[in-house]
């Protein structure tokens, strides 16, 4: 017997809209859907009259029920893995049975959607070429100060969840951590109000010291600076410059090249080339 299919349904973080024409297809063909919170998954089923068995799939369960979920799918049922919002598997439960699915050979399919970390960062203002994607960070003391060092030597932009209840601790020890950096934090993204504050860390802590942190925030940090090249010596850009002409490069040219990595002028390197 053919096993069936496991699938990836991303659903929205806030804003009933931005479930797919593809995921409502798919979450009405599913034999069954897990769901991270069946109450929450239940209410989104029904504003799209949809009506499936749900089992419930959640952090402190999804060990002994990624079994039962592969042996179903094994069997040939297809199954719709879905979070309370956003992408399954990111910073939500998944991960364990997208992992067991490939080790029994059952086939896998993601249907895309929201997801909050990527979509904050794409609005933050800060660079998205580079980023690293921390997701909560550790409530373990040890374990949160090792992953902020490790943070905040990385040059690309950083990306936190956080909760309203914790955000002023968050913030005071990423200031500690990282120094005082840009920082956009996005809270209710999507949703009715949402809000998009650019700002720095150490204003950032300010800001909620006068009001309460409310709803769900995405921390989007500005990563650390590049170290500066260093520059050659007047010798060794001297050195550089008559390299350069050995390979063809005229006296100009090479005396500009080599003027670029030095605190030496153009007319000055010239100058020393044409003395020989």
């Amino acid at each position: 017997m053919a096993s069936g299919t496991l699938y990836l349904i991303a659903t929205p973080i806030g804003n009933l809209g931005d479930l797919s024409p593809r995921a409502i297809e798919t979450l009405e063909t599913v034999d069954f859907i897990a769901a991270e919170d069946t109450r929450v998954t239940g209410g989104l089923l029904n504003h799209f009259g949809i009506k499936k068995p749900m089992v419930s799939y959640y952090q402190h369960n999804m060990r002994e029920r990624s079994e039962q979920l592969i042996a179903r799918i094994a069997a040939g049922e297809s199954c719709g893995l879905v979070s309370d919002a956003g992408m399954p598997c990111i910073s939500d439960p998944g991960e364990v049975l997208v992992r067991l699915a490939a080790e029994a050979g059952i086939p896998v399919s993601v249907i895309p959607g929201a997801c909050a970390a990527v979509s904050a960062l794409a609005v933050s203002g800060l660079p998205t070429g580079r980023f690293s994607f921390e997701g909560f960070l550790s409530v373990n003391k040890n374990s949160r100060r090792e992953q902020l060092s490790r943070a905040a030597g990385y040059t690309g932009t950083l990306i936190f969840y956080e909760a309203p209840h914790k955000l002023k601790n968050t913030l005071r020890d990423l200031y500690s951590a990282l120094g005082d950096r840009p920082i956009t934090l996005v809270r209710e993204l999507t949703k009715l109000h949402e809000e998009i504050i650019r700002t720095t860390l150490s204003a950032a802590q300010g800001l909620y010291e006068e009001k309460e942190p409310r709803g769900e925030y995405v921390l989007i940090v500005g990563g650390a600076e590049e170290d500066a090249p260093s520059l050659l010596s007047p010798e060794d850009a001297l050195a550089y410059a008559r390299q350069l002409i050995a390979q063809g490069t005229p006296p100009s040219a090479a005396a500009k090249e080599a003027a670029k990595k030095s605190e030496l002028s153009k007319p000055e390197l010239y100058r020393m080339l044409m003395e020989g």
